[in-house]
């Protein structure tokens, strides 16, 4: 795929290796082709006030001056994710020993996790760029959100994912149509698949392979909006899960951005990352001082953060020691108890990855790692209707009862 002179990316202006620092030209590119380390968008923002994203759409394109889309992204079929809500969690916090916490819940997407924001940016990238098919090699989130958006767009879709993923997502996969298939293996073979698929076909647009540095600018959203949703203010300290890494990277870059355009006060801020103990690369890499995450194979009930070679894992560990923070993790069991405690204390239902964020959080409040006294955001990134099995064995009903009041006072229920 080439580049003409039509091809509107809107402010991004080239590719940029974060290793070696190389430029290179936009287009289907993630690997530096002096050191091989990744690519990422460079910009040319130019001017943008509050004013002008306050007055756009309430979705991600609001912020379409700062992605890497057409102008006139907004305009053409998408699922139009994005401006999800940002909860007050003053029971959690209480629970906790907090004083001010916020969980930022993407749950409100159009599938229902955080992946409806990387997508749309994927797919408006890839489009432009002349690519035929939206694929993916995926855990589940990213599966369902490909599969949906090919299929607003009119086009075609080709998902990957590992056979034992959760029944929720593969149903909620499947109804969408397109290409999905199985594969008898963890992530890092159905990644690795992928890879050499996109290889041999020259059209499909593999949004976390070949388009990756595209992709990876959606998740700058989820930063745009929390400080948005705050007053425009970054929060003291957030807590992101971890799975590629990209999400945490991204949201400190877009903390960034705001900073260096004027639109929030610099200010410190404390990034922490989120693991789950039976995929724990990071957070084992951070609490052993090193600077080279170390591949595992994934043993977790939290499969859609299930990646043992995560990509951007040197960079969570760049951006936890440069603001001051720490990549945390926690048990299965830990991460059920998180789902159950962010369910009762604030109504919100969250998937395994939400569970390992409280859980995490807990524990680094716990440990007098995280201060409590700071504004602290945590990230709730997908429905606990997808991950229904983790729950299952515990969320029972209180009794069972005949239809007769008689029933209703012998069970102790009043």
């Amino acid at each position: 795929m080439a580049l003409t002179p039509a091809t509107d990316l809107g402010p991004a202006t080239a590719l940029v290796c974060r290793e070696c620092g190389s430029r290179r030209e936009l287009g289907p590119f993630y690997a530096c082709e002096e050191c091989f380390g990744p690519l990422e968008i460079a910009y040319d923002f130019g001017g943008i006030t509050r004013a002008d994203i306050e007055s756009g759409p309430r979705n991600i394109w609001r912020y379409r001056g700062l992605l890497p889309v057409p102008s006139t992204v907004a305009d053409t079929p998408n699922t139009e994710p994005g401006l999800t809500r940002l909860v007050r969690a003053d029971n959690l916090a209480e629970s906790l020993g907090l004083q001010r916490l916020w969980v930022k819940d993407d749950s409100g997407n159009p599938t229902h996790s955080f992946k409806d924001r990387v997508v749309a940016v994927a797919l408006a990238a890839a489009r432009e760029l002349g690519f035929k098919v939206l694929a993916c090699p995926s855990t589940g989130n990213l599966a369902n959100a490909v599969a949906a958006a090919a299929a607003r767009a009119g086009i075609r879709s080709a998902v990957f994912v590992p056979s034992n993923l959760e029944s929720q997502k593969i149903i909620t996969t499947a109804v969408y149509g397109g290409t999905f298939v199985t594969v008898d293996g963890n992530y890092d073979d159905v990644n690795r698949l992928a890879s050499e698929i996109a290889g041999e076909q020259e059209d499909w647009a593999f949004v976390n392979v070949n388009v990756r540095p595209y992709y990876a600018e959606g998740s700058k959203t989820l930063g745009y909006e929390i400080a948005e949703q705050l007053g425009w203010r970054l929060p003291d300290q957030i807590v992101v899960p971890v799975a590629s890494g990209s999400q945490l990277t991204k949201i400190d870059k877009s903390f960034q951005e705001l900073i260096k355009l004027g639109l929030v006060e610099d200010r410190p801020y404390r990034v922490f990352g989120a693991q789950a103990a039976g995929c724990d690369p990071v957070s084992a890499a951070f609490k052993a001082g090193h600077d080279v995450v170390r591949p595992v194979k994934p043993d977790t009930i939290a499969k859609s953060l299930a990646i043992g070679n995560p990509a951007d894992g040197p960079y969570v560990l760049d951006v936890a020691r440069r603001t001051g923070g720490a990549v945390e993790d926690v048990t299965d069991e830990q991460v059920v108890e998180g789902i159950r405690l962010l369910a009762r204390t604030e109504g919100i239902f969250g998937e395994t990855a939400g569970g390992v964020t409280v859980g995490c959080l807990r524990k680094l409040v716990e440990a007098g790692t995280l201060d409590p006294s700071a504004e602290t955001v945590i990230i709730n990134s997908g429905d606990g209707l997808k991950t229904l099995d983790a729950v299952a064995p515990v969320a029972k009903p209180s009794a069972d009862i005949a239809p007769t009041l008689e029933a209703f006072r012998a069970a102790g229920l009043a």
